[in-house]
Formats: C-alpha cells, structure tokens, sequence
C-alpha cells in the first residue's frame, strides 16, 4: 500500500533547519528498504497559487487555500506493507526532520 506522508511545519515555532543530513540519511535507508516512491520539499507558502476553476471562468488566486500557522514543508510518498509500518516510519520521520508528520493512505 502506498502512503502519502505530510511533512507539517509551524511558522510560529519552526523545526530546526540543520535536519538535511539526518533526512538524507533516512531517506537513503528508505531507498536501501524499498519505501521510497517519492520525496520533495516545498516552497514556502507565499510562493503557492490557488485556481478554482468550478465557474464559468478560472480564477487564480495567490497564496494557499488556508491560512494558517501550520503548513505543508514538503511530501514522502512511501510503499509499505502496512499503516504499523508506515506509522514506524513516520515516527522516526518526524524525529529526523524535526517537525510534524501526517501519514494518510491512498484510497
């Protein structure tokens, strides 16, 4: 099964910003275990765009869909045989990276 993994940062109480050689050697233990299907991180929120396009024209909106002081920093995508696993994971996930993790199956 394949998980959707939510890396959350808070902008009024930010992770540390010394974690990339911890993430990086999680993420080569991913690799090496075959979890990995996909990792990035995102720009910051003021660089997001919003388009609705339910009308009868697009509309575009800058920013993200929600103001808040939590927002999304980045994304795993991972292969596991299941949520015990993935949870496992995403523990050890959100002590490397420093921040909050969300761990949503995809349907």
């Amino acid at each position: 099964m394949q998980y959707l993994v939510s890396v959350i940062d808070d902008k009024s109480n930010p992770g540390s910003t010394d974690r990339r050689p911890a993430i990086s050697a999680f993420n080569e233990r991913l690799i090496a275990e075959g979890y990995w299907v996909f990792a990035g991180g995102l720009a910051d929120t003021d660089a997001a765009t919003v388009i609705d396009n339910r009308g009868e024209q697009a509309v575009f909106s800058d920013g993200p869909f929600v103001e808040s002081k939590e927002y999304l920093a980045g994304v795993w995508v991972w292969e596991a045989p299941d949520l015990d696993v993935a949870l496992k994971l995403a523990a050890e996930a959100s002590k490397v990276c420093d921040r909050k993790i969300e761990v949503r199956p995809f349907q």
